[in-house]
């Protein structure tokens, strides 16, 4: 807490704040789809013993749930072997052990998911299981149209790119191909599954959409993508040999599938020689990357037959039959396997987890209390935050000024850190920074912007973004 930044962090307790209805209707809907979950999968067990612990873990989620719904204290995370463990309780006690909607809203989601996690982790059967694992597969599926328009544009564009290797390099296309892949990577953030309490299947379709991203590039507040190309092609043009990329994830499923897309661009175009990919290590806000959904994700798009076209228990409940695959599509998706597949074989693609990124502070503290993650980073020529999550920690969740540089508001990890850090982010929380002056003022007063109520709800919904770049050096 005393490495954050010295400005008021957003509350639970704010009732202007987003963060006031997240704990209130966000919170309790995500235990439930959790307890949902969990017995689902109690029920079809036949090990007696698992069978019961699960029973056990489902009854802590019930008592999650009442303890955030009636307003209690939180309460010391159990020790579940985990070093993260001693960091949480340390600083819920300098919190002085605040109730659940009164509290700092970044502390308190992130202490949410460690509960989560913890009645998990202590069991014997159960440990590494995925309570949300079931969300984010279904939420891929429903994102066929979009992984279909781009697994065909991707094979395109690498074939196109490889041809033209001996040709002279053309910097205007590059820059711009490099700007429309990150953002295509920007907003498939939208498939953020904690958010589809509020998004319509049709909202995530046209978010989706390729007509979306062409207009949804005036949605972008501040944008610092020709400054970052400016950055990798630099070091391209130097000659430099070892030249790596780094992506802090975000979002299982689509984003995941998008990011991947954007990492296959960079290798093949030469901007990158590897590219580092950061997942979760436990189940984080319901969608985030786990290890173990990258390889879901490739063992879709290996056998994509078998993924889209076997239906689902929903579809067997309406009686749906899936659409068959072309077989133009079927090889579309099998060359994606095979490129990515290739690239983290030959070690130019790397998973690299880490605890620190489920910690419950902001990135502020990374220097201090991560400095072997944040020497490895200094390698990076590259650490691209993707999503809100990230955003907020990178800004340590406080209420700046909107108008604040983006350099200043990173604090540590801004200028002279060795970092040179790139947010690719959609608003879905309060804070903001890099605006020009009198931009928040003029988005409040759209409709459903806020107003003059106090609130900045024009952040809440996705359809805003800020792409921000601070250089090492």
């Amino acid at each position: 807490m005393d490495l954050d930044p010295k400005i008021p962090q957003y509350s639970t307790g704010d009732p202007t704040s987003f963060a006031w209805q997240t704990a209130r209707q966000r919170w309790p809907i995500i235990i439930t789809q959790a307890i949902d979950d969990a017995y689902r999968s109690v029920a079809q067990c036949d090990d007696a013993a698992k069978r019961d612990e699960g029973k056990k873990i489902v009854e802590e989620l019930v008592r999650l749930k009442y303890e955030v719904q009636h307003d209690r204290a939180l309460t010391p995370i159990r020790d579940d072997g985990q070093p993260d463990v001693a960091a949480y309780n340390q600083e819920l006690e300098q919190l002085g052990n605040p109730t659940w909607l009164k509290a700092p809203w970044l502390y308190t989601e992130c202490y949410l998911f460690r509960r989560i996690s913890t009645s998990f982790a202590l069991s014997e059967h159960w440990k590494n299981y995925d309570v949300f694992a079931r969300q984010k597969i279904k939420t891929f599926r429903s994102s066929r149209p979009a992984v279909l328009e781009l697994a065909a544009r991707y094979k395109d564009l690498v074939t196109q790119i490889r041809a033209a290797k001996s040709n002279p390099p053309d910097v205007e296309a590059e820059k711009i191909l490099f700007m429309e892949m990150c953002e295509i990577c920007l907003w498939g953030n939208a498939t953020d599954l904690s958010l589809l309490t509020s998004l319509t299947y049709e909202d995530i379709q046209k978010l989706q959409g390729s007509e979306a991203r062409k207009k949804a590039e005036k949605n972008i507040l501040a944008n610092d993508l020709r400054a970052a190309f400016g950055h990798l092609l630099e070091a391209k043009q130097a000659g430099k040999k070892e030249r790596r990329v780094d992506i802090v994830l975000d979002n299982a499923g689509f984003e995941l599938f998008v990011d991947l897309i954007l990492a296959g661009y960079l290798l093949t175009a030469g901007l990158a020689t590897t590219v580092v990919l950061h997942p979760k290590s436990i189940p984080w806000f319901v969608s985030d990357v786990l290890p173990s959904d990258f390889a879901s994700l490739l063992g879709a798009i290996a056998s994509p037959k078998q993924f889209y076209e076997t239906p689902t228990d929903e579809d067997i409940l309406h009686d749906k039959t899936p659409e068959k695959l072309s077989d133009k599509e079927v090889d579309e998706l099998f060359f994606l396997f095979q490129e990515w597949s290739t690239f983290h074989a030959e070690g130019q693609l790397v998973l690299r987890p880490n605890r620190v990124w489920t910690g419950p502070g902001s990135f502020w503290r990374l220097p201090a209390e991560a400095k072997d993650l944040v020497e490895d980073l200094k390698e990076s020529e590259l650490v691209v935050f993707k999503g809100d999550l990230n955003y907020r920690k990178l800004v340590g969740d406080a209420a700046w000024d909107p108008t604040t540089p983006f350099t200043e508001a990173i604090g540590p990890l801004g200028p002279g850190s060795g970092l040179n850090i790139l947010a690719l982010r959609t608003c879905k929380a309060d804070v903001v920074v890099g605006l020009p002056a009198g931009k928040d003022e003029e988005l409040k007063q759209l409709d459903d912007g806020g107003g003059d109520s106090g609130a900045r709800k024009w952040g809440w919904n996705g359809k805003w973004a800020v792409v921000s770049f601070s250089k090492g050096t």
